[in-house]
């Protein structure tokens, strides 16, 4: 599915270094981002805190989804965790390849539901109080995350101290 959308949509190819932002808070971004390689984060600052809401790594689709579909300021960053590269598509070229035939339509909608139970799936993460109960959720859910993605960043994702996700992983 994402292979059909990677080769049949344009896509301009940009490369970000570690730490570098795709999108900054108080900004519209109506970008829909491929992943090829490397990762990033979405997250948003709460008093001096970030809190990280999705990471994105290979093969991945990200988006500041509020942003993208009102057209409006998002108070998400988006920003590379390693050095990545990524496929960048407007959201006018995105609709203009959805709106082409049934087919992508169709595959628009797939996207749309998916993303739509793993925020709820993450929902349910953050109603646990058990920081093990989280962390056996998230590693159940996305193996891969645990492989492409820095402990201290899934620490924060999974609202624990670096220390409480080391001792977990050890048990």
């Amino acid at each position: 599915m994402l292979e059909f959308l990677q080769n049949e949509l344009f896509w301009e190819t940009k490369n970000f270094k570690r730490n570098e932002f795709l999108k900054t808070s108080g900004t519209i971004d109506t970008n829909v981002y491929f992943v090829e390689e490397g990762s990033v984060r979405i997250f948003i600052e709460d008093e001096d805190e970030e809190r990280i809401i999705r990471f994105g790594y290979k093969d991945n689709i990200i988006v500041s989804l509020d942003s993208f579909l009102s057209d409006k300021p998002s108070e998400f960053y988006i920003q590379a965790i390693k050095a990545s590269t990524v496929k960048v598509a407007s959201k006018n070229d995105f609709y203009e390849f959805i709106n082409s035939s049934n087919e992508n339509l169709k595959l628009w909608n797939s996207i749309l539901e998916d993303l739509v139970l793993q925020q709820m799936e993450r929902e349910k993460d953050l109603l646990y109080s058990s920081p093990k109960i989280r962390y056996e959720r998230v590693l159940k859910r996305s193996p891969k995350l645990f492989q492409e993605i820095p402990n201290k960043y899934i620490a924060n994702y999974l609202r624990m101290s670096p220390e409480t996700l080391s001792r977990l992983k050890k048990s």
